[in-house]
């Protein structure tokens, strides 16, 4: 069993046990090794992934989607990221939090696609260790399916709630028992849920940044992000508590 990663720790490290060594593994290590740190003080956003194969159609585009959240996250100032991803079998993965956003995207476009079931219970379990070892601002966590137990998926959920980590849960397509289970993960975090496909681009690029704001400046920010013309802002504010 790895052990999980503290927010002091400088190394990437598993999620959970993983059964992956593959070379492009190994490069996203070396990479995230050379990014900026996160420094103390300043908002943290978890970004989670499904890369598993039933995304790979359009899974340019979402990257390039989350690339332009990462810009945000840079504009805005004030904010460290942790990206997580799931794939294959049994492979969960997270970076180092680092200051360096525009860095992390970069890496992040290396992460390929692999067939494998979803891991959400793992991506919840790990934030929620982050969120008892140090402050967790919110967690992001774009994915198409579900294919776990929703009872556990709750409770873990629910489990993140209490801690005050709001999850803003995008959902690719409209597959009814991710829908469905997205929806109550967002409720037990007084979250926020939005489904998007390709010709919703623009939408998801504009909550991206919204939650990038919530992130790093709380539900205050988020208003005033709203006001000067942020599009995004006005569908999380319904939701988020």
């Amino acid at each position: 069993m790895a052990k999980p990663l503290s927010p002091k720790d400088g190394a990437k490290t598993d999620i959970e046990e993983t059964r992956s060594s593959a070379a492009d593994v190994a490069a996203f290590i070396e990479r995230t090794q050379r990014v900026a740190p996160a420094r103390s003080g300043r908002g943290r956003l978890i970004f989670a992934m499904d890369a598993t194969m039933s995304r790979q159609p359009t899974w340019d585009m979402a990257l390039g989607l989350q690339s332009e959240m990462f810009e945000a996250v840079d504009e805005i100032g004030g904010l460290d990221v942790q990206l997580v991803y799931f794939r294959g079998f049994g492979e969960c993965r997270a970076s180092k939090w680092v200051g360096d956003a525009k860095t992390l995207a970069s890496v992040m476009g290396k992460v390929s696609c692999r067939g494998g079931f979803t891991q959400i219970g793992k991506v919840l379990a790990h934030a929620k260790r982050q969120a008892a070892a140090d402050k967790v601002n919110a967690v992001v966590y774009v994915g198409d399916c579900m294919e776990e137990n929703i009872d556990m998926l709750s409770q873990r959920a629910g489990e993140l709630g209490l801690l005050g980590v709001p999850m803003f849960l995008f959902q690719e397509g409209r597959e009814p028992a991710a829908a469905t289970a997205f929806k109550e993960i967002a409720r037990l975090t007084r979250g926020a849920y939005c489904p998007f496909d390709a010709g919703s681009a623009a939408q998801l690029r504009e909550l991206l940044k919204a939650v990038a704001v919530y992130a790093s400046g709380g539900r205050k920010a988020l208003q005033a992000f709203g006001e000067r013309g942020g599009k995004g802002a006005a569908l999380l504010l319904e939701q988020v508590s």
